[in-house]
């Protein structure tokens, strides 16, 4: 196995990948993969939640798993780094530096010729401009935060800003668009044209088939760590010719709505009355992020919460789920207060409101299997037997598509979008009356999201006293709910069933996130 960069010559790919094979634990996860990356175009890889694309891409930065035995060949001409956008940006950010902290180190290196009293100012310019191409608003603002402090979507344009800052030749993009509303999606999807219109070459894995239309002009479809099929994006959209591509693109209308056979109660079984959110900042309690006069939430009910990142969308789930705790105002599970602090709460109210989390790696402790920590909810929120955990455990990580010698594993044997699946079968294993779930689906192929939904469908109306909070930017998900509330700037600026709100919406804000607004009023 070799990885050989060299000088830059302007012609020909700025990278190959060559025969390349990566074996863990005796398995290949990656197999014989071959394609070329050319400056200035877009190389879209794509399959399903482990189908070996993320390993792949990593191969361009020379990183592979621990322990893997690699074969092939990798080559980079770029003669300098590969810029890395990863589908979990939390992973990469230190929690404990602030973003102007995180950006300055690189951009440092670049104002070093400068005279020194005025490498800072330079260094902070370099810094806010990389924040602003990278979509992100209102970056003087940005640069004050810990990256706990931001969505998942702004963290995500905080580590484009830094491979934009690197002044990378090649940027390995891994699902750039998960966790990103409509509007940021459109932006983003403009950002990495113009990066390729530079002449700078973007290798991009995406689940997202509108998003790799709009960018790709070459796709590998990968399955299984092998490619399947490979060509130009517009052969490829028109006459693909394997069927596991043909299912793709087949399953991208989605599963049945939430609608169908599913009896709502009247009572609420949440009630939010006055809640205002604020992000502390050290001791003192900072600027209100979420403001939510009034929200209701009903057992056989899915409640889908769409708006911008940022819009506090999460904050409003963690604070019905005791995660955030500087809040004021009322939130009742059955007529009873819910404290605000997680650890103030009683198992029986632990069980009933559970959280799945949009970074699944960040919920799993990576030293012990995956099974385990599934079963373990069982055994700690319901007093279950360890045996009889495991065994339910096993079956409903069965149903979500994860085989036992798959669970077996550790978390990192495991894709992103298998984790995810895993994080929602721990949270089932509590049986709540509440199920908060925040962009599960957003790092998901188009079969496993359409059976992921699916799967969900049935459980809302099979167990009946289920509530489902589904925080997405997908508004084609969105659509499935019973009722959408849409946030922006921490407002809820609107609210109503579903298809009401999505067909026919009121507010200038939800006008132009479905779409249906004045051009401008989207920009």
């Amino acid at each position: 196995m070799s990885v050989n960069r060299e000088s830059a010559t302007g012609v020909g790919p700025v990278a190959e990948v060559r025969d390349l094979r990566v074996e863990i634990d005796g398995r290949a996860v990656v197999d014989g993969v071959s394609f070329r990356v050319l400056p200035g175009r877009v190389t879209a890889l794509v399959g399903g939640s482990g189908s070996g694309k993320t390993t792949t891409g990593l191969a361009l930065l020379g990183e592979y798993p621990r322990g893997a035995r690699v074969g092939g060949e990798v080559r980079v001409d770029t003669g300098g780094p590969v810029g890395y956008v990863p589908q979990h940006p939390a992973s990469v950010l230190a929690p404990a530096r602030r973003v102007d902290a995180l950006l300055t180190d690189i951009a440092w290196m670049q104002v070093r010729h400068l005279p020194r009293g005025k490498r800072r100012a330079a260094a902070h310019a370099l810094v806010v401009r990389a924040l602003e191409d990278a979509q992100l608003a209102d970056a003087e603002s940005m640069v004050r935060r810990y990256p706990h402090q931001l969505s998942g979507g702004q963290q995500q344009r905080v580590v484009l800003a830094q491979a934009l800052l690197l002044g990378s030749r090649v940027v390995v993009a891994d699902e750039p668009t998960t966790g990103q509303d409509g509007l940021t999606k459109r932006r983003v999807v403009g950002q990495l044209a113009a990066l390729t219109a530079r002449g700078i070459a973007v290798v991009l894995l995406s689940h997202d088939l509108d998003v790799v239309r709009a960018l790709a002009d070459e796709v590998v479809v990968m399955r299984e760590g092998r490619v399947v099929e490979s060509g130009p994006a517009e052969r490829l959209w028109e006459a693909p010719r394997h069927p596991w591509t043909r299912e793709l693109l087949a399953s991208e209308g989605g599963p049945t709505s939430f609608d169908v056979g599913v009896t709502r109660s009247r009572r609420p079984v949440v009630r939010v009355r006055g809640l205002v959110a604020r992000h502390r900042a050290g001791s003192r309690s900072g600027p209100v992020v979420l403001r939510v006069p009034a929200l209701d939430l009903h057992a056989g009910e899915c409640l889908a919460v769409v708006g911008r990142s940022g819009s506090g969308k999460t904050t409003l789930a963690r604070c019905l789920a005791g995660l955030h705790r500087d809040h004021d105002g009322d939130v009742q599970l059955d007529d009873t207060g819910l404290p605000r602090s997680l650890r103030q709460r009683t198992r029986a109210q632990l069980a009933s409101v559970q959280y799945v989390f949009q970074d699944a790696h960040a919920a799993f402790d990576e030293h012990r299997p995956v099974v385990r920590q599934v079963a373990r909810t069982a055994v700690r929120l319901r007093g279950a037997d360890a045996e009889a955990a495991r065994r339910e455990a096993l079956s409903v990580l069965a149903r979500l598509g994860l085989p036992e010698d798959l669970v077996r594993r550790r978390p990192g044997g495991l894709s992103g979008g298998e984790l995810q699946r895993a994080a929602l079968a721990r949270a089932l294993l509590a049986r709540p009356r509440v199920l908060l779930c925040d962009e599960i689906t957003s790092g998901l192929d188009t079969v496993t999201r359409r059976d992921i939904l699916g799967t969900l469908t049935e459980l809302v109306a099979e167990r009946g006293d289920l509530a489902l909070v589904l925080i997405t930017h997908d508004l084609a998900t969105a659509a499935l709910a019973h009722r959408v509330a849409v946030l922006d700037a921490g407002e809820v600026v609107e609210q109503g069933p579903a298809r009401k709100v999505l067909d026919d919406p009121r507010h200038p804000f939800t006008r132009s996130l479905v779409g249906t607004a004045e051009p401008a009023a989207s920009t």
